[in-house]
């Protein structure tokens, strides 16, 4: 990935001073200005090309608008729901979190409530401050034997799998992504949730919130549990329906609930929080200082990281460009950004696209599809008016605009990787491929014009088609004289019949294009 410049810096919450110190020391200004309104940050984050949020900063699609040179956000925890992802991703701004930053803190907060709710430990220590001694009211029940069900197998869920296993409960659990011998290997049996509601006597979320995430735990699934089960919640609120949770609780369907989070925070409906067989925190999950300190030094590292070009961690949004840190990965995005940009250049009197075909040949070109795609539209959408496309963003501006855009591998014999790339605009259809050179990007084919020498994509550019003649250049050469512009390369396709593309090297592009009608069919010109 060619390196991104970082030099300004917002930090708009209270983050461990190692984070600033980093920052700093790797030559990068940092600015703290905490608990600003939203027109605040509005007005102030214009200035900055990255940004470090915790929970509290609403990073909405308005701010992310407003921020004309932003280029990271960075969330020092797990999780972005304060971050309008879409709208980061549309702008072409890499939204980064700490992803194992709070893990530790998260699995011993969900211990400590799981063993809280089996022994009322809440609600004895405050009955003992109110002046009473009631053992009888708060007898609980051993962990010891118990099955917990873990929903949601990451790195939280591991963590708290281990620990409870230690006092003897049996570990299940779901998640659509870990495989279930990676699971089985840290002692969770993996099953279907409808499997797993019916089995437990402690249920424990650890998912991100989303769409097939939300109300997890609702009426019906709480119908499917053992009278009595408990549930705690210390991912995100909404995971477990607040309104169903309070039903199941009323009945006693729900024998208890340890809750870190909720759908409002701070709750203004308090049914939950002052229930008796709830406990409640005001969102600790990451509020400790070995957490925040994590947290605060790992955001900071992971954006010097990504500034130096050595690697890529806990990007949400912009996983194309995790392979892009080799010097390897940065010649064929050069490549795929040329090709496009020629490509581009060619069919400008013929847009709209209305479908793009990107292959990659060669084995060495195998692992690069993904990015060489996004390279190769940042090239072709790069001159669009209002689009300003780059590798984050460009295959959302291109199915905005209605291209389709498809992307294959195909094995060759040959050593040298190709980028092939064929295009569908308004009827017409073009195609280029090109390879790495020498580390410099080369064209060798254009609509099925393949040149005797590969054309060298650096410097000034001016592509023609024509009818071959012997002369040809001399006629083209004498007209460019004319206008103050010195050949300095030229290539020639292998054919010498019919209409056929030609590339020639200029010490400066045309004031006008139109001048070489006369002498060809179509031209185009670009400086790469």
């Amino acid at each position: 990935m060619a390196p991104i410049s970082i030099k300004t810096v917002l930090v708009s919450e209270s983050v461990d001073p190692r984070c600033r110190a980093i920052l700093e020391e790797n030559g990068i200004r940092v600015t703290e200005k905490q608990n600003m309104k939203k027109d605040e940050l509005i007005a102030e984050i214009k200035d900055y090309d990255g940004l470090v949020v915790r929970s509290a900063t609403k990073v909405t699609a308005d701010v992310i608008n407003a921020a004309d040179n932003l280029k990271i956000i960075g969330r020092a925890g797990t999780g972005v729901d304060n971050v309008d992802v879409d709208a980061a991703t549309k702008k072409g701004i890499i939204v980064m979190n700490t992803p194992s930053g709070n893990t530790i803190s998260a699995a011993e907060l969900t211990c400590a409530l799981l063993m809280s709710l089996s022994r009322n430990v809440p609600q004895a220590a405050m009955s003992m401050k109110q002046g009473n001694w009631d053992r009888k009211k708060f007898m609980g029940a051993e962990l010891y034997g118990k099955v917990l069900g873990i929903v949601g197998l990451g790195r939280i869920g591991k963590e708290v799998a281990s620990r409870m296993q230690s006092f003897g409960m049996k570990t299940i659990g779901y998640d659509p992504i870990t495989p279930p011998e990676v699971s089985a290997s840290w002692g969770v049996e993996q099953m279907s949730l409808e499997q797993l509601w019916p089995q437990c006597d402690y249920i424990t979320v650890h998912t991100p919130l989303m769409p097939s995430t939300v109300g997890l735990l609702n009426d019906e699934t709480f119908a499917k549990c053992k009278k009595g089960v408990k549930v705690v919640n210390c991912a995100r609120g909404g995971i477990i329906d607040e309104a169903a949770l309070l039903r199941a609780l009323e009945s006693g369907q729900c024998g208890g609930a340890g809750l870190d989070v909720f759908v409002e925070e701070p709750p203004k409906d308090r049914s939950l929080v002052d229930h008796p067989n709830v406990i409640s925190c005001p969102h600790l999950g990451a509020s400790t200082k070995e957490a925040q300190a994590r947290c605060g030094e790992d955001i900071a590292l992971q954006i010097v990281d990504m500034v130096k070009g050595e690697r890529l961690v806990g990007a949400v949004n912009a996983q194309v460009l995790a392979s892009t840190f080799s010097q390897e990965s940065h010649e064929l995005i050069k490549l795929g950004e040329a090709v496009g940009a020629v490509l581009q250049s060619c069919t400008a009197s013929k847009k709209p696209f209305s479908q793009i075909q990107i292959t990659t040949l060669g084995d060495c070109m195998k692992s690069s599809t993904g990015y060489m795609t996004s390279a190769v539209m940042v090239g072709l959408l790069n001159q669009e008016s209002g689009c300003c496309p780059n590798l984050i963003n460009v295959l959302s501006l291109a199915k905005e605009s209605g291209i389709t855009v498809n992307q294959a591998h195909c094995a060759s014999d040959s050593t040298a990787g190709v980028c092939r790339v064929e295009i569908l605009a308004n009827g017409c259809g073009y195609k280029a491929s090109g390879s790495v050179q020498g580390g410099v990007p080369v064209l060798l084919e254009l609509s099925d014009s393949v040149f005797r020498q590969p054309v060298s994509l650096v410097g000034n550019l001016l592509f023609f088609k024509a009818s071959a003649s012997p002369q040809l250049l001399s006629s083209v050469a004498g007209l460019l004289a004319t206008e103050g512009v010195e050949i300095e390369s030229f290539s020639a396709p292998s054919e010498r019949t019919g209409d056929l593309w030609y590339c020639v090297g200029v010490s400066s592009l045309l004031r006008d294009l139109s001048i070489l009608k006369p002498l060809v069919k179509e031209a185009a010109q670009l400086a790469v």
